[in-house]
């Protein structure tokens, strides 16, 4: 069982597992076992664990898994949608240790709520590791941004050194934003600039009775002078911004 914040890459571990071991990967969004009909959401547990033995060697990943696995308490608000997940906890604690064997399977759960996973499924022989997916620290946020910025086309003011100074206590998912966001910006910032000087241009009235030689030239230095790049004021910006969607959840959250 992986468990941490969002954002932290419990999917991409999981991903990662799959793929270094060559085995087959099925990956279950939580929700997605819900259904309003009755036996269906268990039918769709019982055809997960059906693919997997078929597909053997093969890993299972249950995303959300506190979703589809909360305490069996009656605490859920009652009615049908805690029938529903008692239902669904039952087949999984069947399928996973029940008489059909499950050799070559693997199977890993993903959540950020492992205070409220029924205690069932955590006894040994079923998610009895609980591994944490810590924030990442300075040396991984380091790898984490020359990844994401490895193709941008960055100024030469960008110090990735003062970014992870900067980017402390990000998640990986915050850290890819940040450089997308500083990205819309620069994008953004050039295409202004391209507007602004066209109209420019086209006030003076000069551009018709150019040559095309000259036309070709200053088109040419035009082209060198005003490359698209992203400086280190675009992060700046952009961190600003996710910094204050971090502060308005961690407030929601207190909250609730």
């Amino acid at each position: 069982m992986l468990y941490g914040l969002p954002g932290t890459g419990k999917t991409l571990l999981a991903k990662a597992v799959a793929s270094t071991s060559e085995s087959n990967f099925i990956s279950i969004k939580g929700p997605e076992l819900l259904s309003k009909w009755v036996g269906e959401s268990e039918k769709g547990v019982r055809e997960v664990f059906r693919k997997a033995r078929q597909a053997a060697p093969c890993v299972i990943f249950f995303d959300e898994i506190d979703a589809i696995a909360p305490r069996r308490s009656g605490t859920n608000g009652g009615g049908g949608d805690s029938h529903v997940t008692e239902r669904l906890v039952s087949q999984m604690l069947t399928e996973i240790d029940g008489l059909e064997d499950l050799k070559g399977v693997v199977i890993i759960g993903a959540t950020n709520r492992p205070d409220i996973i029924d205690e069932a499924l955590l006894r040994p022989g079923r998610f009895d590791r609980l591994l944490e997916i810590p924030i990442p620290d300075k040396y991984a946020r380091k790898q984490i941004l020359q990844i994401y910025l490895k193709k941008k086309p960055l100024g030469a003011d960008v110090n990735i050194d003062k970014l992870v100074d900067l980017t402390d206590r990000y998640t990986g998912a915050e850290i890819e934003a940040l450089v997308n966001a500083a990205a819309i910006a620069a994008v953004r910032e050039y295409i202004i600039s391209k507007e602004q000087k066209f109209n420019k241009e086209k006030d003076t009235n000069n551009i018709e009775y150019q040559s095309s030689e000259i036309k070709k030239e200053k088109y040419e230095k035009d082209k060198k002078e005003e490359e698209l790049e992203i400086s280190m004021k675009h992060f700046e910006s952009s961190l600003s911004k996710i910094t204050k969607k971090k502060i308005l959840l961690s407030l929601r959250q207190l909250i609730v």
